[in-house]
């Protein structure tokens, strides 16, 4: 059994050993976050004759194959993986049995795989997971259940498979600690209460900020589930999943464009219009689909983060009331359920084109949930602008006077 043991040791090794023909090669060096899990874990077990290759000379290779995303990449070195996010936080991915390099830098977190009790606070990412066969990773979750548009997500949690554990920035930590979570898929609002991120890390739980509403392109965000792919070993599932969805919307984006603009909103309850920015990915959807988004050429006032932003109603009316199909966005406020619910907002709607020509559609209450039907919006919307008839949508629905 010791000869087994110390035969096993040695092959990891030799695997390790064999990314280290070359330096470093990640080149991004940006420490964010400290993790102070993936240091306590290789002193345990990369010490005396188990001692693995060191960091800085593994020889990192181009890794995942993406074409639409941006804002992360990995580097491959054997069944190593180092994931860059946001060109700034690192993360080594260790393979099951596999044994920590000697001088992880203080700011790479270590993941050991497999990963399966997995706390997730971005609701939108449960569906690139559920499309990549990985749910059953996900132990915990940020989302209540009555909150939760994935239906497969509400069903683990009806059946104690899945934890409600806390909000992001009240995460239930004694729950998480007593249910092993051996990472935290937080959304970007983390950043937004720091503390919340710095006490789980300080408890031994890797933070993964995921930043795909950042990628400026649709496909981007959908192709973050490459990503979730390699962490729980569903490559292939997730690479087959993406390539489809390209593959079947290709149609529609080989279409000659129309001239017809295109409106995407919601009016809060003060009143207010809230409208994705110019460059947002909503409008890039728009464009893929053969429109022009109304407001593409609208000035932002306020640079910042946020992908949306607010305009009294008198000011959105003057910039898109001539708008040719108007789709109200109902995931923060509501569905509608006819034009006379629209024309309630305001009076002004009355006096939009769209609404004159009867082009008004509404998105389903789980549009932002499901990142995966990306595609079949795009769809959607290209059947919109090309057919005022077509009422067979899959994300959203035409509304009646």
């Amino acid at each position: 059994m010791r000869i087994i043991k110390a035969g096993l040791t040695l092959l990891i090794c030799l695997s390790l050993c064999a990314c280290s023909a070359g330096g470093q090669g990640s080149g991004k060096n940006n420490p964010v976050t400290e993790s102070q899990s993936g240091n306590d874990v290789k002193t345990e077990v990369a010490s005396g004759e188990n001692m693995a290759a060191s960091f800085d000379q593994m020889h990192w290779e181009k890794g995942l194959e993406l074409s639409h995303a941006t804002t992360f990449f990995v580097e491959k070195c054997g069944e190593y993986n180092l994931i860059t996010i946001a060109d700034a936080d690192r993360f080594l991915v260790i393979p099951e049995g596999g044994v920590i390099p000697d001088g992880v830098p203080k700011d790479v977190a270590i993941l050991r795989k497999p990963l399966r009790h997995v706390y997730l606070a971005s609701s939108s990412v449960f569906d690139l997971i559920r499309e990549a066969e990985a749910l059953d990773s996900i132990r915990l979750s940020g989302t209540k259940k009555d909150d939760l548009c994935i239906s497969e997500a509400v069903s683990a949690m009806n059946e104690g498979r899945l934890l409600y554990a806390g909000k992001y920035n009240k995460p239930d930590y004694e729950l998480m600690v007593a249910e092993g979570c051996d990472l935290a898929i937080e959304n970007t609002m983390i950043y937004h209460n720091p503390e919340a991120k710095e006490k789980l890390e300080s408890l031994g739980i890797p933070v993964l900020v995921e930043t795909s509403s950042y990628e400026a392109h649709p496909f981007g965000r959908m192709e973050w589930i490459k990503l979730y792919g390699l962490l729980f070993d569903r490559e292939d599932e997730a690479a087959a999943f993406f390539d489809e969805a390209v593959k079947e919307i290709t149609p529609v984006l080989q279409q000659e464009k129309t001239d017809y603009k295109v409106a995407f909103f919601y009016v809060n309850s003060n009143g207010v219009v809230n409208v994705r920015k110019p460059g947002d990915y909503v409008a890039k959807m728009i464009e893929l689909s053969g429109g022009e988004y109304v407001l593409a050429d609208a000035k932002v006032e306020e640079e910042n983060a946020l992908s949306t932003m607010n305009m009294q109603m008198e000011d959105f009316y003057l910039a898109a009331k001539d708008a040719d199909v108007i789709v109200y966005n109902s995931t923060i406020v509501g569905e509608l359920n006819s034009v006379g619910d629209l024309l309630e907002l305001s009076p002004l709607f009355a006096d939009f084109k769209a609404v004159k020509e009867n082009r008004v559609y509404c998105t389903e209450k789980n549009f932002f949930q499901q990142t995966t039907a990306i595609a079949d919006f795009v769809e959607d919307l290209g059947k919109a602008l090309r057919d005022p008839e077509q009422t067979e949508f899959h994300q959203m629905k035409k509304l009646t006077k």
